[in-house]
């Protein structure tokens, strides 16, 4: 009781010295008080910045708050701020967040905002599709996220091709790279851990797998057919043949397997399957669950060839002239 008696005594001297600036007449001047009072320090700034997203970083102290807030224009006075948050009972300090601005209000309204954590943000939706590269994802991210920061997500997101999972997010505007990108690991951690079983029966290392898993995912879109090729490209390793697989173009230079010429088959690169033998080192794209299920169920078959014409549709072949033979039948 006595903060909140010593604060409205406080607001009273300063609206005292404020009246000496501003004279005002004591006797039928109430309602013209009442109005100065209200105008110099309780509502809202004329360029109050109306939609708009204000961040209160972690650890921020009250009078670091109260300073974001005023250089924000979204309230008048840094005091008035204060001692509202304080006689609402938060002691000295706000919770941290992101809080969105739909309209002006008064620093009362501020004050008891910040002080609950009342960020009134709805969450962004962003759907991650299968296939996507880290570079699509941080893309559609700064689309779909207010105050997305993309420059500190490649940075923490580098290394990390292939284990953000494809799914539906939820994340709130300005929510920072590292606890996105942890949304991403956990995702990946539990739908791993649902086939654990099939990756031990495997037993071929996650990271191989996923590598497998990432050129699959590019190279057919149906579960038989990915599990088809998943054989072929094995088989290849172990028979220490080049994979040359061409769904590894786009990522290394841009071009899809129809507009490729001899010259970018030779195009220098580790991740080139034409020129070096055995996995990239590393992903191409992030992996769906079939397809990582997919690189670890392989069917056995007697090909060690497969094409894929423009509509889509797989043709498989034994020896190499049975491959060149469905070259000239179905990409002519």
């Amino acid at each position: 009781m006595r903060s909140i008696k010593n604060f409205f005594l406080n607001i009273f001297y300063r609206m005292r010295r404020s009246m000496r600036r501003y004279p005002v007449r004591w006797a039928g001047g109430t309602a013209a008080v009442i109005l100065l009072i209200y105008f110099a320090f309780l509502a809202a700034p004329f360029q109050f910045p109306t939609g708009a997203y204000v961040n209160i970083p972690s650890g921020s102290t009250l009078a670091e708050a109260a300073d974001i807030l005023k250089t924000r224009g979204i309230i008048r006075s840094e005091w008035m701020f204060q001692g509202l948050v304080r006689t609402a009972g938060t002691q000295h300090h706000v919770i941290a967040g992101e809080y969105f601005f739909p309209d002006k209000e008064n620093v009362w309204s501020v004050a008891r905002r910040l002080g609950a954590g009342d960020f009134e943000v709805e969450p962004a939706r962003v759907r991650v599709l299968e296939g996507a590269t880290v570079e699509d994802i941080g893309a559609q991210l700064q689309k779909s996220i207010p105050g997305f920061d993309l420059a500190a997500f490649m940075r923490e997101a580098r290394g990390k091709e292939g284990y953000l999972f494809p799914d539906t997010y939820f994340f709130m505007p300005g929510q920072d790279a590292h606890a996105i990108l942890g949304a991403f690991a956990n995702n990946f951690a539990t739908h791993i851990a649902s086939i654990q079983k099939q990756l031990d029966a495997f037993g071929k290392p996650l990271s191989d797998v996923v590598v497998m898993a990432s050129l699959l995912e590019r190279e057919a879109p149906e579960t038989y057919d990915r599990r088809v090729i998943a054989g072929i490209l094995w088989k290849r390793i172990k028979l220490g043949m080049p994979l040359q697989v061409d769904a590894v173009f786009p990522y290394i230079i841009g071009k899809n397997s129809y507009t490729l010429t001899k010259t970018d088959l030779k195009t220098d690169s580790p991740y080139n399957t034409y020129t070096n033998k055995g996995l990239p080192p590393g992903p191409i794209a992030n992996p769906s669950l079939d397809a990582i299920l997919a690189a670890v169920t392989p069917i056995e078959t007697s090909y060690l060839y497969y094409l894929s014409d423009s509509s889509g549709n797989m043709y498989y072949s034994a020896t190499y002239s049975q491959h060149l033979a469905a070259k000239q039948k179905y990409l002519r």
